[in-house]
């Protein structure tokens, strides 16, 4: 749109014209004019709402209203990007809000100091963006020699960060949330987003706590970045993983603690870089190849000395074990462990057998079939073996697949040989106790794999030497304790029914192991305990005198106590059977001759059955 300048004259004005001459005032430091032909403008045109127009214009204004106090406005009008704006009216608003942020008092308007950071950082910029060089030539009439212009630059730079920092220190900020920081930044990456910088808000409003971290990471302060970091969180057992920013800041934070990590391994500092490498893999950093690089030399050297004097192999098994984890594919460490942990094992066989056996667990654990470890671990279940033959054995119970496999590698060990001929004729007896014939009879076959126990002659059938067995474990349950007279009583039952043909093999010790058993429960514990005794059917009446007689008195017993019970039925059937039961006992004279018959006309086979 154009219109007609007054004055008579025919040349058109238009918006741009009109903006054109208020930029023109404003550098000539005509400023009672550039609000004139601003007002014009808004009045005739409307205010520019397009870029460059909309920028040129909001940056007169803001500069209008700096170098009139009006920060507020200043703040609210200053442009995101000045691009387009005249240089000079930019660098006008850039040092007044300079001015304003050093006076006392005023350091903490936090909109200000967005001004001095987004402008100053655009007007120096490396690559002169905003044309500031031909600012300053036009202004001096003569060229900006290139040695002039870089150390003008950098005392410019220099005065804006040192009166940053200053106020972050005096403000007690650290470079999480510094202005200094946020300066920094923006002149490197262009990170302050002004438009949404609010003018009530702190420092943190200009660069997030995440562009800061990275910032800081990216330009090698992340010395800093840590300190500050650790500075605020204090905690002892490690990062906090619920506190604010934590999220953002676990990235940049892991590439830091990596960083250092580096560091320290060209510090020759080899557990510390480690412990930091591997604290930044568990933050979610992923090692790159320098980093990678750092762990093997660390694991290299960690614990070793250069003369190879005071090496620590405990240092370096845990150095090499931390190496391993971070690089569980390298080959290099995985080897240099194995071997490392083999020669611990070997140095402690005999001073500490038991961390020698883990350390060559752990061998095989990284090295799966490594020679040495097996050969050492071999050597260890040997000795166990050996003590478990002896009867000085103390640890824990063997496995059977281990010692198969040492069989399997070493046929002619007789250690092995004798505790599996021992452990599958103890698994013999305990399924035949259990009632489990067959598996008992294949247990006894395995044992005859691995020899004859002393005590069988001739090369017995399975079934006599599973009775064999079962009599020589009965024999060995001699503590007197119920238990003990219990399984002693199975045991001898069971091997009479392995080998019916000869009933008469075990019958005596049978006959005892009852009798023990009945006189232990009529001591010790309840009539109705001897009469289940009875009921088990593992003696007939009038084979032992003493039997019968406990068993008569323990029906006797508890007829008693049925009657005090009121309990008349059941005491009638307690003294029926125990008539029964006294009137099948022999007569006391077999010594000189036969007894007399018996009281009954006929014993029946099965009446100790039908007793109730």
């Amino acid at each position: 749109m154009l219109m007609e300048e007054t004055g008579g004259t025919s040349r058109a004005i238009s918006a741009d014209s009109l903006l054109d001459a208020a930029e023109q005032a404003f550098l000539r430091a005509e400023f009672d004019v550039v609000r004139p032909l601003l007002q014009r403008l808004r009045t005739e045109f409307g205010a520019p709402d397009a870029f460059p127009a909309a920028v040129r214009y909001d940056a007169l204004l803001g500069a209008l209203a700096g170098r009139a106090g009006n920060w507020p406005e200043a703040v609210r009008r200053c442009p995101d990007e000045p691009a387009r704006a005249k240089t000079g009216v930019v660098h006008s608003l850039a040092v007044s809000a300079l001015r304003e942020l050093a006076r006392e008092g005023r350091h903490t308007d936090t909109g200000v100091a967005a001004i001095v950071v987004v402008l100053w950082a655009y007007l120096l910029h490396e690559e002169d963006r905003g044309d500031f060089r031909a600012l300053l030539t036009e202004r001096r009439g003569a060229t900006v020699p290139d040695a002039l212009w870089e150390q003008g630059l950098g005392q410019l730079r220099g005065r804006v960060a040192d009166l940053l920092h200053a106020l972050d220190v005096r403000a007690g900020r650290d470079v999480l949330s510094a202005w200094s920081t946020a300066w920094e930044a923006e002149c490197k990456d262009d990170t302050v987003i002004f438009a949404d910088v609010p003018t009530d808000a702190g420092p943190h409003a200009l660069i997030s706590l995440e562009e800061a971290a990275w910032y800081l990471v990216d330009y090698r302060r992340g010395t800093d970045f840590l300190a500050a970091y650790g500075a605020r969180h204090p905690e002892a057992d490690g990062w906090p993983a619920a506190v604010p920013g934590h999220d953002a800041l676990t990235a940049p934070l892991a590439r830091a603690i990596a960083n250092r990590g580096r560091e320290l391994v060209l510090a020759g500092e080899w557990s510390e870089a480690l412990a930091e490498l591997d604290a930044a893999v568990w933050l979610g950093h992923t090692l790159v190849a320098d980093e990678r690089a750092a762990v093997r030399e660390a694991g290299k050297n960690i614990g070793r000395s250069r003369t190879g004097h005071g090496d620590s192999p405990a240092v370096r098994i845990a150095g090499l074990e931390q190496a391993h984890r971070l690089l569980p594919g390298d080959a290099t460490l995985a080897a240099e462990l194995t071997a490392v942990l083999v020669a611990e094992g070997q140095r402690r066989a005999f001073s500490d057998p038991a961390r020698s056996r883990s350390r060559f667990v752990r061998a095989l654990e990284v090295t799966a079939g490594d020679p040495g470890a097996r050969a050492g671990l071999d050597r260890h279940l040997r000795a166990d073996l050996l003590k478990i033959l002896d009867g000085t054995y103390t640890g824990g119970e063997l496995s059977v697949d281990e010692v198969l496999d040492l069989l399997a590698r070493q046929p002619d060990c007789s250690e092995a040989q004798s505790w599996l001929g021992d452990h599958y004729r103890d698994q013999a007896v305990a399924a035949a106790a259990r009632g489990c014939r067959d598996e008992a009879l294949s247990a006894v076959r395995e044992s005859l794999r691995y020899g004859e126990p002393p005590w069988s002659h001739g090369g017995p059938g399975v079934d006599e030497l599973l009775s064999d067995l079962l009599v020589v474990a009965a024999r060995r349950s001699d503590s007197g304790t119920r238990a003990d007279l219990e399984r002693r009583v199975e045991l001898l039952h069971t091997a009479s029914a392995v080998t019916p043909q000869h009933p008469d093999f075990f019958g005596e010790d049978l006959e005892t192991a009852l009798l023990d058993l009945a006189e232990h429960l009529e001591t010790t514990g309840t009539p109705t305990d001897v009469i289940e005794l009875f009921l088990r059917d593992r003696m007939p009446i009038g084979v032992s005198a003493r039997f019968d007689q406990i068993v008569e008195a323990a029906y006797r017993d508890r007829a008693r106590t049925r009657e005090r019970a009121g309990d008349p039925g059941g005491a009638l059937r307690d003294h029926a059977c125990a008539k029964r039961v006294g009137a099948g006992l022999p007569a006391q004279g077999f010594l000189f001759g036969p007894g007399p018959a018996p009281r009954r006309p006929r014993r029946a086979p099965d009446e100790q059955d039908t007793l109730f």
